[in-house]
């Protein structure tokens, strides 16, 4: 029997080898379908899930390592707070400031600079210290003013002197020249430490201005 003699109305009376090859060509169109309408969608499903573990992966790496290395960090980041905290002590405190303003202009005279102005102005508390501006003005001569700075250096509390606006001219308006008059002008800033109820402040002052940033948005 040939294929244009089988009758697809009546299956049944198909001769044996011509039924088998039926079904196996029905279950490969099947399976063909099957293939096309569902499992072609989820290799590529398959393929992003896979591509989403390599990148679960990695970011997991990542997040181990620096796991491991939060200690040290923390460790790290104490001491730090300790070193600065060690330095800061070393800083005079709000009771010594006014000794030491005092004993800044004392050292001033007793190197022989005449002060024409020595004028502390309000503090400007930071974070952790606070900063005093002092206007002066002084008349001596370079090594008169190499005396003031090595006597200011010699105070029992580190000293911190940092210079804003500062000009060093002669005092006759001519040249620098060896034993000439020199007059220094300008402001001077000196520092101190803030003790623990005065950084409480500043940092309640902090979280308030956060406060009101955010809230003001």
């Amino acid at each position: 029997m040939s294929l244009k003699e089988l009758d697809f109305n009546n299956t049944g009376s198909w001769p044996r080898e011509y039924k088998i090859g039926f079904c196996i060509l029905m279950g490969l169109l099947i399976f063909g379908l099957l293939w096309w309408l569902v499992i072609r969608d989820k290799r590529s499903e398959l393929q992003g899930l896979e591509g989403q573990e390599v990148t679960k992966r990695e970011e997991f790496a990542l997040k181990q390592g620096r796991a491991a290395n939060l200690e040290p960090l923390k460790l790290q980041l104490a001491q730090m707070e300790q070193q600065l905290q060690q330095m800061l002590r070393q800083l005079p405190s709000r009771t010594e400031m006014p000794d030491l303003i005092v004993d800044i202009s004392q050292t001033a005279l007793a190197t022989g600079i005449q002060n024409d102005l020595f004028q502390p102005g309000p503090e400007s508390p930071q974070e952790f210290y606070a900063e005093k501006p002092i206007a002066l003005r002084m008349q001596g001569s370079y090594h008169q003013f190499g005396a003031f700075v090595s006597g200011v250096a010699s105070l029992p509390r580190v000293v911190i002197m940092t210079m804003h606006d500062i000009s060093l001219k002669p005092r006759d308006g001519t040249a620098i020249r060896p034993g000439g008059q020199l007059e220094l002008a300008g402001t001077v800033k000196t520092y101190r430490y803030l003790d623990e109820e005065e950084t409480a402040a500043q940092e309640q002052l902090g979280a308030d201005a956060a406060a009101n940033t955010g809230g003001s948005r």
